[in-house]
């Protein structure tokens, strides 16, 4: 009897965008999970603290969840894990590190009841139907792996975050071989990332940013060095502990995040940190400028991290000097330049040289440009192609590079996050959309919409009026003048005055008794209030009234 069904590939994150990664395949009765990453705020989300894929689609089905694969353990690929597995019971497949950094962040969210496998390279696990493949590449974090995901109507390949490392600090290279032989064998759908598809040429080896590092260390040998980094580049890490032991400085960790990697690193082995180099940060005022090399979170310029309150000269246990050499080892993600050159134009202003990516080979991606994509591509030659983890510019400009390798257009799509699409071994084509987006995460508090935002933005920009109204519960009369109170808006004792007479005329003007509920009046006094305080001084404050009864 001729099977009729298609694959689903679902697309909940990554798409469009940078970070916040997660899709899911399903055949039948059964679903399966790559990744479950978060993204992190722009500017524009004051007070949230994670981006989240919205998961309402797998609650929904959560009974038919066989698996969660995680392809590595950057936050943008397991961040989300505590979120989605307070509401999913499925157990998570993962290489040693991916699952030791998931750990961490159980316990910080305080979620006990989970179920993680750990899976070597070159492993396969059976989930329902699917059959998944662990695949060894190279990345800027070890334990990275491609998928081979064989389903009922052919073989998924999902790249994860790789590059072509011919030199690598942690482990092989990645495992050519094995991808060749899949290719070989014949793949339905490749989903490839794109994130440096527009960069030509290879990236660099992580070697190469070594090797800048040693020339810094020699420069330096009188200067106290400071570098910045990534938590979860290992590599990076390895690298400097290296060079600290080969010029005899103790290292000193700054950042919780830095602490809590560089503990489950060398917890399992995947950083080697030599006997008697590690010292407590509160220990470095005792330790001469030229034997000590402090590593710090906020490469980014985070307004919250350990580098930026040093520039700021709000870090009790660092006081920035002449007598410094900061050494920013990363590249600013997209929206987060203006926050990176602030630190380091705050740095200068207290007498540090600064060294970045601008003046230095200082940092290397851990994602493919264009010849590694198109090695990528050549290997796999897949029958369909998805592009994902990018920017609608970076897909479009995959969907070109595929072409150029002779791929028919037809036989590629560029989705969204909440499309599905549908595969069979002939054909692919997009297939019904599905609730999916952002949440937003504030605290211990999730937001599923955007409205937070909305409101925090009126009130940094616009500020707020209080408008407190105390009546009476039996004859429905004010007892006393209305209470005017703003917050960021600046108003003279005479439009305050005229406000009150604008509550007092409201409120007489309304059968209170009637109003039940009071929304109303709350709504009448709202547009009142508004109209006098655009009229008076141009602004569009958010007004609050605050109606008691006694």
């Amino acid at each position: 009897m001729k099977n009729n069904k298609s694959l689903k590939v679902r697309f909940l994150g990554g798409l469009g965008e940078i970070g916040k990664n997660m899709t899911a395949l399903e055949y039948g009765k059964d679903i399966i999970v790559i990744d479950a990453g978060v993204a992190f705020p722009t500017e524009d989300m004051p007070g949230i603290d994670l981006v989240i894929p919205d998961t309402t689609y797998l609650t929904q089905n959560k009974d038919r969840i066989r698996g969660i694969v995680i392809t590595h353990g950057h936050e943008d690929h397991i961040g989300c894990l505590p979120f989605l597995l307070k509401e999913i019971n499925a157990p998570v497949f993962g290489t040693k590190l991916a699952l030791t950094l998931a750990e961490n962040k159980m316990r910080e969210n305080r979620v006990t009841n989970y179920n993680f496998n750990c899976v070597k390279p070159s492993g396969v696990v059976k989930l329902g139907c699917f059959s998944v493949e662990f695949i060894h590449v190279n990345h800027s974090i070890p334990g990275a792996v491609a998928l081979a995901i064989t389903t009922p109507v052919g073989v998924v390949f999902h790249s994860g975050d790789f590059k072509v490392d011919l030199t690598p600090i942690n482990g092989d290279i990645m495992d050519i071989t094995r991808i060749s032989e899949i290719g070989k064998k014949g793949v339905l759908l490749l989903l490839c990332e794109s994130t440096n598809v527009e960069r030509p040429g290879y990236t660099l080896s992580e070697s190469i940013v070594g090797e800048t590092l040693d020339r810094l260390f020699a420069e330096n040998e009188k200067r106290r060095l400071i570098i910045a980094t990534f938590a979860s580049n290992v590599s990076r890490l390895q690298q400097i502990l290296n060079l600290a032991d080969k010029y005899k400085r103790k290292v000193a960790f700054s950042g919780r995040s830095m602490e809590k990697v560089t503990e489950a690193a060398s917890k399992i082995g995947e950083l080697e940190v030599p006997a008697g180099i590690i010292v407590e940060l509160e220990r470095n005022k005792n330790i001469p400028d030229k034997d000590l090399v402090i590593v710090s979170t906020g490469s980014q310029g985070e307004p919250m991290s350990a580098l930026t309150r040093m520039a700021a000269d709000d870090f009790k246990n660092v006081k920035i000097g002449p007598n410094d050499t900061i050494i920013i080892s990363a590249s600013p993600i997209p929206g987060n330049e203006k926050m990176i050159y602030s630190v380091i134009n705050n740095l200068y202003k207290k007498g540090a040289e600064v060294v970045y990516e601008t003046l230095e080979k200082i940092h290397v991606s851990g994602h493919a440009c264009q010849e590694e994509l198109k090695i990528l591509h050549s290997l796999v030659k897949p029958k369909f192609f998805i592009p994902v983890h990018g920017e609608y510019r970076h897909m479009k400009k995959h969907v070109k590079l595929a072409q150029s390798l002779g791929m028919k257009e037809s036989n590629m799509l560029i989705a969204e996050v909440g499309s599905t699409v549908e595969l069979t071994a002939k054909s692919m084509r997009f297939g019904e959309s599905f609730q999916a987006g952002s949440r937003l995460v504030d605290g211990l508090n999730i937001e599923d919409s955007g409205n937070m935002v909305r409101d925090r933005k009126h009130l940094a920009e616009d500020g707020v009026i209080f408008v407190v109204c105390c009546i009476s519960a039996e004859s429905a009369e004010l007892l006393q003048e209305p209470v005017i109170i703003s917050k960021g808006v600046t108003l003279s004792d005479e439009q305050k005055e005229e406000m009150k007479r604008i509550v007092m005329k409201t409120v007489r003007s309304y059968d209170v008794k009637a109003m039940g509920d009071k929304t109303e009046l709350r709504g009448a006094i709202r547009r009142a209030f508004k109209s006098y305080v655009f009229k008076r001084t141009k602004g569009s404050p958010m007004v609050l009234p605050v109606i008691t009864e006694l």
